[in-house]
């Protein structure tokens, strides 16, 4: 990125600020087994066939992180846990089988202290852990983490979404192959470098989100993962946000009507990736693509930088595509009729 790209502690980061909500290890114990009374600990403390449980009912908490041009992360300053600056190491991708249900997988983060110490442990749940459900360690890995995170950070759309090509036909994102030429809102014609696919659980912070036919002049139901970005050109400003190009996160638009949120199962989640972050049109649409940083840049796979000709940048690069808009201007049960009757007046 530029020389504009923002600074943090004295390193330079390549994305905006990503957060995950977690729990404090103290939180999640082992109840029975080698390590009986301990809080999940990193990967080498471990011991399969352990069983853990979570002590209390009280959410996770946000857990802000700052990615930098290395690949290392630290603690942001809007944090809930832990100590802003601080570094943050992610350790491992363990497995879990309750006593009820699929197995479920958290990630174990690390808070050093300035001395490289471990200062605290965080865990990420893949989905909602539940009180007082025993869960049993069944496999702990480190090699799979970055790629895990990476997959649960992208911004996709689900099976069956159609995008616009440079022709103007439509293509559904699974049939969607590098070299194929899509139309963009920002930049024109753009050919696509790279569409990925991977399997989540759609539950709790990774359940997609459904935005029904018509909901913002999309003509067929857009289903994206939470944390995507939609645009909306408005030609009255009808939330005071206080400019005309707007990018909107879908989670922030759920209203419990035409705006659902998909919980349970399995999501089969595609991203689309190009030479930089586009406005390409979904559903008839306009929808943020794939954008590469320290964090989703795992999401490629090793193959791909030899078998795809050329390179892509060193630091993707994300365009100037609007104003993003925060939550507290889209929390009333009216805010998706008002960006709907605000791109069209």
């Amino acid at each position: 990125m530029d020389s504009d790209t923002p600074s943090f502690k004295g390193q330079t980061l390549t994305a905006s600020l990503s957060s995950v909500q977690a729990y404090p290890a103290e939180r999640f114990r082992a109840e029975y087994g080698a390590n009986a009374g301990d809080p999940m600990g990193v990967l080498e403390d471990l011991v399969l066939d352990d069983i853990y449980l979570l002590n209390s009912p009280a959410p996770p908490q946000r857990l802000s992180i700052a990615a930098h041009h290395d690949g290392s992360f630290c603690i942001a300053d809007d944090t809930a846990l832990g100590a802003p600056g601080a570094a943050l190491h992610l350790d491992s991708l363990i497995t879990l089988m309750p006593d009820r249900g699929p197995n479920t997988g958290i990630l174990v983060m690390v808070e050093a202290d300035a001395e490289g110490y471990i200062a605290a442990i965080y865990l990420v749940p893949l989905a909602p852990l539940q009180p007082q459900m025993p869960y049993t360690l069944v496999k702990a890995e480190r090699e799979p983490a970055r790629r895990k995170l990476a997959q649960s950070a992208c911004v996709s759309f689900t099976r069956g979404t159609r995008i616009t090509l440079a022709t103007g036909a439509q293509r559904l994102i699974e049939d969607m192959r590098a070299g194929d030429r899509v139309l963009t809102r920002d930049d024109g014609i753009q050919e696509v470098r790279w569409v990925g696919q991977s399997t989540l659980r759609a539950v709790g912070d990774l359940a997609p989100i459904l935005i029904r036919k018509g909901a913002l002049n999309n003509a067929g139901d857009l289903i994206v993962s939470p944390g995507h970005r939609l645009m909306v050109y408005q030609r009255s400003d009808e939330i005071g946000a206080g400019a005309p190009e707007i990018l909107v996160r879908a989670r922030d638009l759920v209203n419990g009507d035409t705006v659902v949120v998909l919980d349970g199962g399995f999501a089969d989640y595609f991203q689309i990736l190009f030479d930089r972050h586009h406005i390409i049109y979904a559903e008839g649409i306009a929808a943020e693509s794939t954008f590469l940083d320290p964090v989703t840049r795992p999401a490629l796979p090793e193959e791909f930088w030899s078998l795809r000709p050329g390179t892509l940048p060193a630091q993707h690069m994300r365009g100037a595509h609007g104003l993003d808009v925060s939550r507290s201007l889209l929390d009333r049960p009216d805010a998706v009729g008002l960006l709907k009757r605000a791109s069209l007046r």
